[in-house]
């Protein structure tokens, strides 16, 4: 039975975080344990993650002192998880816009296939699967992956999806061990390392990767990306394509 460690990042998450549905999850045959990190948050973010934690075995409450991004807050989260030598590491968006049901898919690849290390929730709209995106945020989006794939010189389709899981690897500590130079494509940044930093060369680092393309997703108000940050993000794709030489 493999162990798996999702890390929430929740910054103001007080009226998104569903209860009931972090509580009760279970993936069938594994362990899932929760580590919500509370970014600084301040509103009633903390107590509804006590609450989470009073119903639930395997919850850790990270608290950061304040607000330090996204970013910083899945970084902070996997440095502590990758101490405790699970199976896999993931993060997930704490607005639940792809279910936690979805994680059996992700974990099943990891079992059965052996060659992936990482895999990337991809938000493809194909017959028989529900993707629904606003539309500005679908083609933002998709001129972003297209900018992101020229740069990192991989076929990649979508990298901004807040849904990925990692194998627990030695690799993996070293790519989560320094704070990221970026922070609204920090998941750019985290392939970048993998790249660069794979001591079996970019190709394999490369093979390692699996797009899976999500059955469900669906905005969720609140969210706080708004059109303007992707002048933010095109500054941060200069950033990774000069620090990391690609």
């Amino acid at each position: 039975m493999a162990r798996v460690v999702l890390v929430v990042p929740c910054y103001n998450e007080a009226q998104r975080l569903d209860v009931e549905a972090f509580a009760n999850y279970a993936l069938p045959g594994h362990f899932v344990d929760f580590r919500f990190v509370d970014d600084g948050s301040t509103d009633g973010t903390s107590r509804v993650l006590e609450t989470i934690r009073d119903r639930r075995g395997g919850v850790v409450v990270q608290r950061l002192e304040k607000n330090s991004g996204k970013a910083e807050a899945v970084r902070r989260g996997f440095a502590s998880a990758v101490a405790e030598k699970p199976d896999y590491i993931g993060y997930w968006d704490a607005d639940l816009a792809a279910p936690l049901s979805a994680l059996v898919d992700f974990v099943a690849l990891g079992e059965t296939r052996h060659d992936i290390d990482i895999v990337f929730g991809s938000r493809v709209k194909l017959m028989g699967r529900s993707i629904e995106r606003l539309a500005w945020r679908h083609y933002l989006g998709r001129l972003s992956a297209t900018l992101v794939s020229m740069t990192l010189k991989l076929p990649i389709y979508d990298t901004q999806c807040g849904h990925k899981l990692f194998r627990s690897t030695d690799l993996l500590a070293r790519v989560f061990e320094d704070r990221f130079l970026t922070n609204w494509l920090f998941d750019v940044e985290i392939l970048a390392r993998f790249l660069t930093m794979d001591p079996e060369g970019r190709d394999h680092a490369a093979r390692s990767i699996y797009e899976y393309p999500l059955k469900q997703w669906v905005d969720v108000r609140g969210s706080k990306v708004k059109p303007t940050d992707f002048a933010s993000a095109l500054g941060d794709l200069a950033t990774i394509k000069r620090s990391y030489r690609l």
